[in-house]
């Protein structure tokens, strides 16, 4: 799928009202949260803690991120390939 497709979808799912940046880190936090606690493992969580789950909580940041990315104006492309540019460039200099 493409990026804009995604978004798309998402603004299907979500509608087109736009997160501010505090509501996008509380919503990317419940699912760091959820990944943390996904390897903590307690007891209590065990039953939960499955591959399919933990490639749901990937891609809930995936999907969203893209959808984050439009509620504050950017390009969701232009951030993607910031990011490449800036590990690339981290890579280098971790050499």
């Amino acid at each position: 799928m493409e990026i804009k497709e995604l978004l798309t979808m998402g603004r299907e799912i979500w509608g087109e009202e736009k997160l501010s940046l505090s509501q996008i880190i509380v919503r990317l936090g419940k699912v760091y949260g959820d990944m943390c606690r996904w390897e903590r493992n307690a007891p209590k969580d065990k039953e939960l803690h499955t591959d399919e789950e933990l490639k749901k909580e990937l891609g809930n940041i995936i999907f969203s991120t893209i959808r984050f990315c439009d509620d504050l104006n950017y390009d969701p492309e232009d951030c993607i390939k910031a990011a490449i540019e800036c590990q690339k460039k981290f890579e280098k200099e971790v050499k």
